[in-house]
């Protein structure tokens, strides 16, 4: 039985997510706002971090050279912001944090990549909800089963015209 919290919590996470772990390259697109305007910006890394997966609040740091400067982001993986998540390139590594990698450059930078499938990890499929299914079948089965009334009374329809022919004087006299 889940709490009250869990319950909340399940509400706002994702339905389903990329499995991301330390030492993949991931590119991570982003809602940018600026003013009026909103696009997607792509950042390209290495995943350096990954805090509480099972978590609402999961969260991975991704690591890239920029201009010779070392940049680092933090991305809330079931954040509204986060549109896309993909995986590139997987390394083997033994540990979570790669604090290491911050001091090496070029050729000591370099992780040793193993095969996967990119096609597999990358793929989200969407889960459809089947309860407003259910609920849309139990409500038209509640329609068919309601009371069928066997005659319904006359009503008559009059057009404006026909209305304003009976109302005027002219209309009398001329049939007259």
């Amino acid at each position: 039985m889940q709490s009250v919290i869990q319950k909340i919590e399940a509400k706002y996470k994702k339905a389903q997510v990329v499995d991301v772990r330390s030492g993949d390259t991931v590119k991570v697109h982003q809602k940018i706002r600026e003013g009026n305007k909103e696009r997607i910006q792509v950042f390209q890394g290495l995943v350096i971090r990954t805090d509480r997966k099972g978590s609402h609040t999961s969260k991975i740091t991704v690591r890239r050279i920029a201009s010779g400067v070392g940049v680092e982001k933090s991305f809330l993986l079931h954040s509204p912001l986060v549109t896309k998540v993909e995986v590139t390139k997987r390394s083997q590594v033994r540990r979570n944090y790669l604090t290491y990698m911050r001091e090496r450059t070029g050729k000591s930078a370099r992780l040793t990549g193993v095969d996967f499938d990119r096609d597999k990890v990358n793929v989200i499929e969407e889960v459809a909800k089947e309860e407003p299914k259910v609920e849309a079948e139990a409500a038209e089965a509640e329609v068919v089963e309601a009371p069928v009334v066997d005659e319904i009374p006359a009503v008559k329809t009059e057009t404006p015209e026909a209305v304003a022919e009976e109302a005027s004087p002219t209309a009398e006299s001329e049939k007259a």
